[in-house]
């Protein structure tokens, strides 16, 4: 096609960890590696409709896994380097994976990241692992067991050519893990056709993407963020996307815009917690570094706050580049400030207008469609998008009852949303018991259950509060057994438990010892009194009356205060 890149246009840019080292792969280098990826595969028994779990740093070999077994057809699910073994081996066994791909370790910050060991340790409980595979990061040698099969060697004997499996557009092309309001991860579904599409087109219109242009989503590939927008919505479109595979603070502050002067890049797309993280290191390290290049800014992973909106565009934008304030939904992008009309304005951290085909519905409590504007209600998407999720994998039923039981005809998104008087979007924040941290949202159940393993503690209830830097943290509760000595040991017995059992971002940053729980008659948590208590509205707690023991309010207010106290005195 006329415009369309040849194989010699650069495909990738691997930003790796140590800042002025990055790698150019072009098209044809990540044909050729995916194709010799893809052949491994097929001989070791991977076949079409095979899932394969992909632990890996952000590497070019990491993509070119993605895109290899998006070739021969069988299903990858990409999991977080940064999730524990236990994790890795819950979505493994869910998704009945039949071999692992992965780094002998990671590189982040300057600091190994023992990946293989994590592997390891995750598959000595799961037996439909056949193989894993072993790429090499660093230089480091690492135990090779009966089933390990050297990644990179066995690559090099097999040929640079692969035919693509022929697929239907409804056939699965990956499964990701999301948390949900209840404890256990679902495998989320996309198809081959149309989560492409959406990936593309909104890759190209929401950033107004041109050829040519290099393009900078600095999440990792083990979010949807990295699928969409550094792997698949990028390469469908030839253009040139960057792999970062460092920290904002490596080596220091000005890492990000230090990469945006060396590597040119035109689209700079981050976290709302990067951007009020480094804010508070000052201007000094962004206007240290030559950002012309930038000509779109992008935020994602939760609504921005305006004091780091305005930073953003004033200060890493220079008051020029569009600020594209984006919400989603698993698949991509689904309100935007752009595409508009031509010098439309952008309102500060909003994200202001559905994308083609998206349509929005605001539903009140009697499930009821709110007509109008200057309105609140709970978002919900009246009619199917291509990018839409098809199922829960292994749990349709789940997938029903989780994004269209609550609201019959619509697709209930969980989040709250402000329709203004001009008819614009704005995003108020999750209506379930799911907490963002960091852009990672996280199911308060799954911390929960993790904590209710410790055998002094018969009862938690964790809920999101406002973090400065991490937009929400999580806040536990905790009740003990009678007589439990060691309350501070207990304390850090459980952050331990959260941190291998899910990872380190989900560990609560506060954990405070209450003798019971605000339970209604049924025995139903009301978190939304904790919620209150936590967040200082005591004096709007809503209706109480169907708590058990009303007197527990007070009780838990008294010991939040004087946990508060005790904070205020060691800090």
């Amino acid at each position: 096609r006329r415009g369309t890149p040849g194989l010699a246009a650069v495909a990738l840019i691997w930003e790796k960890d140590e800042p002025g080292t990055e790698v150019k792969i072009t098209y044809r280098e990540l044909l050729d590696m995916t194709c010799r990826l893809a052949n491994t595969l097929k001989k070791y028994g991977v076949q079409k409709g095979d899932r394969v779990a992909i632990y890996m740093s952000v590497t070019p070999l990491a993509v070119a896994a993605m895109l290899a077994c998006a070739r021969i057809g069988a299903i990858h699910t990409v999991v977080f380097a940064g999730f524990s073994a236990e994790s890795l081996a819950g979505r493994i066994i869910d998704s009945g994976c039949k071999a692992v791909i992965t780094n002998n370790q990671g590189l982040r910050g300057g600091r190994a990241v023992e990946l293989k060991k994590t592997v390891d340790e995750a598959v000595k409980n799961c037996p439909s692992i056949k193989h894993v595979f072993v790429a090499q990061r660093t230089d480091s040698t690492v135990h090779m067991g009966n089933r390990d099969i050297p990644l990179e060697e066995e690559m090099a004997k097999e040929a640079p050519v692969c035919a693509p499996e022929s697929m239907d557009s409804e056939d699965i092309l990956f499964m990701l893990y999301t948390s949900g309001s209840t404890g256990k991860p679902k495998g989320i579904v996309h198809t081959q056709a149309g989560y492409l599409l959406y990936a593309a087109v909104t890759h190209k219109h929401v950033f107004d993407y041109q050829q040519g242009d290099v393009f900078g989503c600095v999440a990792d590939i083990g979010w949807i963020t990295g699928h969409s927008y550094v792997v698949y919505g990028p390469l469908c479109n030839g253009g040139t996307s960057v792999l970062f595979e460092s920290t904002p603070l490596y080596p220091d502050p000005g890492r990000y815009w230090e990469t945006v002067q060396r590597l040119k890049i035109n689209q700079f797309y981050g976290a709302p917690t990067a951007v009020r993280l480094l804010l508070k290191y000052g201007d000094k390290w962004v206007k240290k570094y030559d950002r012309s290049s930038l000509k779109t800014l992008g935020s994602v992973g939760e609504p921005i706050n305006h004091e780091a909106w305005q930073w953003f565009y004033n200060v890493v934008g220079d008051s020029r580049c569009t600020l594209v304030d984006t919400w989603w939904q698993t698949g991509g992008i689904c309100i935007a400030p752009r595409p508009s009309e031509e010098g439309a304005d952008v309102i500060p951290a909003m994200a202001m207008r559905p994308f083609f085909g998206i349509i929005p519905a605001l539903m009140d409590e009697n499930g009821r469609v709110i007509e109008g504007n200057d309105v609140s209600g709970a978002l919900c998407i009246a009619q199917p998008w291509p990018g839409l999720a098809r199922t829960i994998y292994g749990d349709h039923q789940r997938f029903i009852d989780t994004y269209f039981k609550m609201y019959p005809g619509y697709y209930f998104t969980g989040d709250g949303a402000y329709r203004s008087s001009e008819g614009y979007y704005q995003i108020t924040g999750r209506m379930d018991d799911v907490i963002n941290i960091s852009g990672h949202r996280l199911g308060t159940a799954e911390i929960e259950d993790a904590m209710d393993e410790h055998p002094a503690v018969p009862e938690t209830a964790v809920i999101g509060y406002p973090h400065e830097i991490k937009g929400e943290g999580a806040f536990a509760f905790i009740v003990l057994k009678e007589d439990t000595a060691h309350t501070e040991r207990v304390k850090e017995e459980l952050r331990s438990i959260v941190a291998s059992k899910i990872a380190k971002y989900a560990v609560p940053d506060h954990v405070l010892v209450v003798k019971r729980l605000p339970k209604t008659r049924s025995g139903k948590i009301m978190r939304r009194v904790l919620k209150k208590i936590v967040t200082d509205q005591c004096n709007d707690l809503g209706d109480v009356t169907t708590l058990d023991d009303p007197s527990i309010v007070t009780e838990i207010l008294d010991a939040y205060q004087k946990y508060k106290t005790q904070q205020s005195a060691s800090s």
